[in-house]
């Protein structure tokens, strides 16, 4: 019996061994990756960059086919498991908190870059100018509009623009009227497909993966043929300076301390979260990274199912902080040109509203901006200045994507850390059973 245990102990740890070390494979690949691609896509070649371009929107599709069923389905299930148990408040309570102690410090730190940086106004003519490259179509869109959007008025309708906040109500009801409903035959029946589905759902985000390089290497080529080209040009000087330094702060220095106080190592949970950062770096949308942002928490980072499946989802939509950082440095900059007075109270009352607003915004591709600017619409400051920030938002949309996934992918580890051994694992009780 002692002789089985051991043999059974010796065969975990090999497989354990191989496991990192494949995962270090697949790192240094995804690497090399970035490196082939940039330097491809630098050498102008338009034959082979037209296949890049092809490639990475391939991929970016099939991301957004697999995101918003993934992002259903995974509160669904979760909810539906745990909406009766005391275990859904203790993870939520976990996500929130951590989530709302992230996006503060975000903010915050985007305040104290502004006041030191302290970027002067544009001129009027540029501003000017700067106002017929804003989407006309969102000029006059209010807050209120963009939360009344969240609130579904059919079922398929959320799915088929990819509202992501309009969904995840969807789901949530669904999950939590599943957990109370009277456990009849038809319950059982209907848990199974839903579980059934979700399992072909994380089989297919699996094979994507296996071919994760590829995409990778498309989108790093993409992005380098663009700067080669001269598509992202310039910036606004000191502005860009506040934004990039808030967000490269928040992601080197803030969340690692985070992982640190909570007794995790920041360069091993990022080594393991590496897939779904590079990922959100190049689609923009943390929404569109779920798939992949799940199965690295789940098959790299080893989580309890019960925490990534409900937390993951959660933080999407809520847990931003790239865009509460931009949202408020914007936000000030605009009020600024518009000749607003900055007291210190205007600034700090706006540190609450842009994390506020971060909550409430949507994980897709330039939500930021749009929300910005349907806020500064309404107070009647200058959206101009969002005209001119405009051709310079593809690389700040970029670093705001990786650093909102990479605070996603923290504050799954330290949830995940805090209910070790607390809530059950049901690959545990798979086993179990």
């Amino acid at each position: 019996m002692k002789e089985n245990g051991e043999v059974q102990a010796a065969a975990k740890k090999a497989m354990d061994a191989n496991k990192k070390k494949k995962q270090g494979r697949q790192f240094i690949l995804w690497i090399l990756a970035l490196i082939v691609g940039a330097a491809l896509g630098w050498l102008g070649i338009k034959p082979l960059n037209d296949l890049f371009t092809f490639i990475a929107t391939v991929f970016t599709r099939l991301f957004q086919f697999i995101a918003v069923p993934t992002i259903a389905l995974a509160v669904i299930t979760t909810l539906a498991q745990l909406g009766a148990k005391k275990e859904t408040g203790r993870i939520f309570a976990h996500a929130v908190t951590y989530t709302l102690l992230t996006t503060i410090c975000a903010a915050a730190i985007g305040l104290a870059m502004y006041l030191w940086v302290a970027p002067g106004n544009l001129p009027a003519d540029i501003v000017g100018a700067g106002a017929s490259n804003v989407p006309k179509n969102l000029g006059h869109l209010s807050y209120y509009d963009h939360i009344l959007s969240v609130i579904p008025n059919n079922l398929l309708q959320p799915f088929l623009s990819g509202n992501v906040l309009a969904v995840m109500l969807i789901a949530a009801s669904f999950g939590l009227g599943l957990a109370f409903m009277p456990k009849t035959e038809n319950r059982e029946v209907l848990m199974k497909g839903i579980l059934g589905f979700q399992e072909l759902l994380f089989t297919l985000i699996r094979a994507l993966l296996s071919v994760l390089p590829v995409g990778i290497l498309a989108f790093s080529a993409q992005l380098s043929a663009q700067i080669e080209a001269g598509v992202i040009v310039g910036a606004l000087g000191k502005y860009t300076l506040v934004i990039m330094a808030s967000n490269c702060i928040q992601f080197f220095i803030v969340l690692p301390i985070f992982l640190i106080l909570r007794g995790l190592n920041p360069l091993d949970v990022f080594r393991k979260m590496s897939p779904a950062i590079a990922v959100a770096l190049f689609t923009k949308s943390s929404a569109g990274t779920l798939p992949v942002t799940l199965a690295s928490a789940e098959h790299n980072m080893k989580a309890n199912p019960s925490v990534s499946r409900f937390v993951l989802p959660i933080c999407t939509t809520i847990n931003m902080n790239g865009c509460a950082a931009f949202i408020l440095v914007t936000s000030l900059f605009l009020m600024q040109n518009a000749g607003f007075e900055l007291s210190m109270t205007t600034m700090i009352t706006w540190l609450f509203v842009a994390v506020l607003a971060a909550v409430g915004n949507a994980g897709v591709p330039m939500g930021c901006y749009f929300l910005t600017l349907s806020l500064m619409s309404g107070i009647g400051a200058p959206i101009g200045v969002m005209g001119v920030i405009l051709p310079i938002y593809t690389i700040i949309d970029m670093i705001e994507t990786a650093e909102n996934v990479w605070s996603d992918s923290c504050v799954c580890a330290m949830t995940d850390h805090d209910l070790k051994g607390k809530i059950d694992d049901p690959r545990v009780q798979g086993k179990a059973a």
